[in-house]
């Protein structure tokens, strides 16, 4: 910092600061910060999820159902989505593969008798995230 003395006066020279160039930063860091929060906040609700279950999670059921059906929130990659089904001694009772469309998974089921039966999935959206889960069910006997 320089120092002037003119008369009895003594003025120090300041370093010019550029505000408008400053505030065009501030004003930039800002927006950029915002866009990427806004990014980050999108990106992280885009995950497929369970939005639905037939049968539902922890019903009984009176008569057996003859396919399990999988709604999600998200497309679903059909290569590496997988659904089963099994009953309480762990023998499977879905039958062939599970069929992906959109972003709905089903499978067929054996005829079953009373019991209860687990399913157990395992989902890949379209965004490649991977989720998985199992529930269960209940057939009442007749």
């Amino acid at each position: 910092m320089a120092i002037a003395a003119t008369g009895s006066r003594i003025k120090r020279a300041l370093p010019k600061i550029d505000f408008q160039g400053t505030r065009a930063i501030l004003i930039s860091i800002a927006v950029l910060s915002l866009l990427i929060l806004t990014v980050s906040a999108v990106a992280a609700h885009a995950h497929a999820a369970l939005a639905h279950a037939s049968p539902s999670a922890g019903s009984t059921m009176r008569a057996a159902p003859h396919e399990v059906v999988l709604t999600f929130t998200e497309r679903l990659e059909g290569a590496f989505s997988n659904l089963t089904v099994t009953d309480a001694s762990g023998t499977e009772v879905s039958q062939g593969k599970a069929q992906v469309n959109d972003n709905t998974m089903r499978i067929s089921l054996k005829p079953l008798n009373a019991g209860i039966y687990k399913v157990n999935w395992r989902a890949v959206s379209t965004d490649t995230h991977k989720i998985e889960g199992s529930f269960t069910f209940g057939v009442e006997a007749q």
